[in-house]
């Protein structure tokens, strides 16, 4: 029996060391309608019943010639629905055992989704990593995850995967099975260890065997790792229901409908990048569109081609958008929402999102442990909407706690570090009972990483992040709120501020800072326009530092860490502001 807390009304939570959210918590969740018994699986084959011909996902590839717009596969949901089939017999056919783990790092497309829910067809577990995950994080997460078997396309970070997998088994005994995707879609080759792989009809017992083997709404059915900007990531254990629940809120709270066409250039493998393409739209049965690849451009013209109602980017894909000298020359008018976060919204950016297109933007707080702790509605005024995390949803029993000392706040109101728990909560970190005490309250709840301020009619936003705040000379400054501030700068296209070091104040503000084609800017110009907006002298960058383009983690998020240890190279070498 794995390490549990007990809720305050006496239930039993998930067990953080089990791999499913235990009995008591499941039955009390269901029988609240907020999680089910259903999986992908059974959406999947219903959408291929009731609208076999219809699009599932529509997966635009970079071009590889310089001028072209790039490829397009669409993909049906009976289409999806073999697909998923086929690498369910290739995982068979590999001899796997329910449960083992399967490594999948797939382009963003159709492939990456039928993987998903081949896995589940074939009772294996999913350890999905980014595509961009650079060779020691593939390494660590396939060797963290005990993976005996690894999907990816016919290349892995520019060179022949197999030559990539060759290496990692050097090291990786355990890694037995390399099965390669070759296609973005429903027309795509699969192989088994260099063999073309066994369709489902020629594997004996193929629809018995899934019958017997698939997973459960409530059982560990995917490893993904955390988008951290520092160090080697951890592995979040995740389920079904988690996400049906969290579809159910994004219904409630903005009104989505079986209409709609969904974008999403978010990295499948992660959080936000789960509901939005991988559970909502095929719950609705709707299509979605997917990126191999980011690209702006690309995305305004997909949405305008594809009539998009809902796009689905963090912020710093929806600021490069704004950003593109393309955006006013398509129609974007069919879009209805914009979901976003992951991170601070820019007030300035996201209303002249709004104002552009004419669209709502909201967004959920939480992360890719906690799913949800709050989020804003339609019904939210713009300031609302824009400027904070929305309010607590009362099933996720949030809480606040003193960042210094960790004891739980009288209230739900004030400043404090938020933690919740759950139907959206995660399982826990896998096989990692350091990182579940560090994540886990004395009480039961997971925390967040961040300091929240709730005002008294409920609304929460986020001042920084326990360890994004620059603390110069004992004063604590939210890096979010001087990121917002230097944005509104018209030379500003992209901005993240870090900690430098001091041997005086021990710490300054640096501004790392992308510029808008054709613009320059100095630090006396910077602090110029920050004076006329009135912002505190404080949250003056005292460094600036132009880049061609900031670094990335593998979720998508800004990689704080390298330029961290950039201000300090640079300043440590006495290197002059920019």
């Amino acid at each position: 029996m794995g390490r549990r807390h007990l809720h305050a009304d006496g239930r039993n939570p998930i067990e953080l060391d089990n791999l499913s959210a235990s009995p008591e918590t499941a039955a009390a969740y269901v029988a609240a309608g907020w999680w089910g018994h259903e999986t992908p699986t059974d959406l999947i084959r219903r959408n291929a019943v009731e609208r076999p011909g219809d699009t599932a996902y529509i997966t635009w590839s970079r071009p590889s010639e310089e001028g072209s717009l790039g490829s397009i596969d669409r993909t049906t949901w009976v289409g999806y629905d073999q697909l998923s089939d086929r690498i369910a017999a290739a995982l068979l056919a590999a001899g796997l055992d329910r449960g083992d783990r399967v490594a999948v790092i797939l382009p963003d497309g159709a492939a990456v989704h039928a993987s998903l829910t081949g896995a589940d067809k074939a009772g294996v577990v999913v350890m999905g990593i980014g595509h961009r995950a650079g060779p020691a994080e593939i390494a660590h997460l396939v060797e963290k995850s005990g993976a005996r078997a690894i999907v990816t396309g016919g290349e892995l970070r520019g060179r022949p995967a197999a030559d990539a997998v060759a290496e990692l088994r050097r090291d990786l005994p355990d890694l037995a099975h390399h099965i390669v995707i070759d296609g973005p879609g429903q027309g795509a080759a699969i192989t088994l260890d260099d063999q073309p792989a066994p369709r489902p009809a020629s594997v004996e017992g193929f629809a018995e065997a899934v019958e017997a083997r698939r997973l459960g709404a409530s059982e560990l059915c995917l490893l993904n790792s955390t988008s951290g900007t520092t160090g080697l990531p951890k592995c979040v254990m995740q389920t079904h229901n988690r996400w049906f629940y969290f579809h159910q809120k994004a219904v409630e709270y903005s009104g989505l409908g079986t209409d709609e066409v969904f974008c999403v250039p978010v990295p499948a493998p992660f959080g936000f990048g789960l509901w939005t393409a991988h559970y909502t739209p095929t719950i609705l049965g709707v299509p979605t569109v997917v990126m191999a690849d980011f690209d702006a451009a690309a995305l305004i013209r997909l949405i305008e081609a594809e009539r998009v109602t809902v796009l689905c980017a963090v912020t710093t894909q929806f600021i490069m958008m704004l950003n593109s000298p393309v955006f006013d020359d398509h129609d974007l008018s069919s879009l209805r929402l914009m979901f976003t976060g992951g991170e601070a919204i820019p007030y300035q950016r996201a209303s002249e999102f709004e104002d552009r297109t004419g669209c709502t933007v909201l967004n959920f707080y939480g992360s890719n442990e906690t799913g949800m702790l709050s989020g804003t509605r339609l019904s939210d005024p713009r300031s609302a909407r824009l400027r904070s995390g929305g309010k607590c949803e009362p099933e996720m029993d949030c809480a606040l706690y003193d960042p210094d000392d960790g004891s739980l706040l009288p209230e739900l109101r004030g400043r404090g570090q938020p933690a919740c728990r759950g139907p959206a909560t995660a399982l826990g970190y896998y096989d990692d009972a350091k990182a579940n005490t560090e994540l886990m309250t004395d009480d039961g709840r997971m925390l967040m990483g961040d300091i929240v301020e709730i005002d008294d009619d409920g609304y929460l936003r986020v001042v920084g992040r326990t360890s994004d705040f620059i603390i110069r000379g004992g004063k604590n400054i939210s890096a979010p709120a001087v990121e917002d501030e230097v944005m509104t700068h018209p030379s500003v296209a992209m901005v993240a501020a870090v900690a430098a070091p001091d041997p005086v104040f021990g710490e300054r503000v640096a501004a790392y800072v992308e510029l808008v084609p054709g613009t320059t800017l100095d630090l006396d110009g910077l602090r110029e326009h920050l004076a006329g907006r009135g912002v505190s002298r404080e949250w003056w960058p005292e460094h600036l530092f132009v880049v061609d383009a900031l670094p990335r983690s593998s979720g998508g998020k800004v990689a704080k860490g390298q330029l961290k240890k950039d201000a300090s190279d640079r300043l440590g070498a006495g290197e002059e502001q920019a």
